[in-house]
């Protein structure tokens, strides 16, 4: 499928993309009972030039996630920074799941060297491979940043809407879990979903209380994806390199407040992680850092 790149005057606001998607799936709703939803997504590529980054947001993310000052971007922020341009794709009117609800499924980013605080950011999102999942249909987010025509980031995000199947029928079988040995165990406090939103901007309504996610299934509020695998990255610490291939599976929501059994340690390939629900023994999410 060829791309139509619409070029966008800067990063969207995800309080306005959220409204906007909010508007979308209701439009979607009523469309997929009349027969006409969307069948396939948008040939359409997000770009946004000349992305500055401001020293307060990092250090502020910094501080949060547990990584160290310094002006070399973690990889977690760059995704962080470039995530707006990718949701905002997912709220418009012609793609085919709703934006509020999605979850994240999974994540894959490939840093090529560092990326300091100095540097001009170009970012660039589209959508690709809607498919079969065995609780309904996912998708890839693909998004590219750029300095100065170098490729020095891009990340692969999957979500999955919940109870939307396509025609065809699929997914991935289960796995067992064995836990491994724990190495550390972080303890999350029920308002760590408003806090990694406040340095996000995902305001996503499953995270932020127990009344906002509850109207969208959940029990309780739920740790942003995100939030955790950078707190995995950050546990890796330094010894990451500068240029590496970040993957990260997630299993079970963390319903906050929560504690998650980690285990971050060194491989033969890089390092691995894994968290946990050491009680019920089940995953939270698994991942791998391997240098390039």
């Amino acid at each position: 499928m060829t791309l139509r790149t619409v070029p966008l005057p800067g990063v969207p606001g995800l309080g306005g993309v959220y409204a906007r998607g909010a508007g979308a799936a209701a439009r979607l709703a009523i469309a997929r009972r009349a027969g006409r939803a969307p069948a396939g997504l948008p040939d359409v590529a997000y770009e946004v030039r000349g992305v500055e980054v401001d020293p307060t947001h990092l250090t502020d993310y910094q501080h949060l996630l547990g990584e160290p000052a310094s002006d070399v971007l973690p990889a977690g922020f760059v995704h962080v920074l470039a995530f707006p341009v990718a949701t905002a794709l997912m709220a418009r009117t012609d793609f085919p799941l709703s934006l509020l609800g999605l979850v994240h499924l999974s994540n894959v980013v490939t840093q090529r060297r560092a990326v300091r605080l100095s540097e001009v950011l170009d970012v660039r999102a589209w959508a690709q491979d809607l498919r079969p999942h065995r609780a309904g249909t996912q998708v890839d987010l693909v998004t590219e940043v750029s300095v100065a025509g170098e490729l020095v980031w891009s990340g692969v995000s999957t979500y999955l809407a919940k109870g939307v199947s396509p025609a065809e029928s699929g997914g991935d079988a289960r796995e067992e879990f064995v836990a491994p040995v724990p190495t550390g165990q972080w303890r999350l406090a029920g308002d760590v979903g408003r806090r990694y939103a406040a340095v996000s901007g995902d305001r996503n309504p499953i995270h932020l209380s127990k009344v906002s996610a509850k109207a969208l299934g959940f029990p309780r509020a739920i740790a942003h994806g995100m939030y955790t695998a950078a707190r995995a990255l950050a546990d890796v610490g330094a010894a990451r390199g500068e240029a590496f291939v970040w993957s990260v599976e997630f299993a079970k929501p963390v319903l906050l407040p929560g504690t998650v059994t980690v285990r971050v340690a060194a491989d033969d390939e890089g390092f691995a992680f894994t968290g946990w629900d050491a009680k019920r023994t089940r995953p939270y999410l698994t991942g791998t850092v391997r240098p390039l």
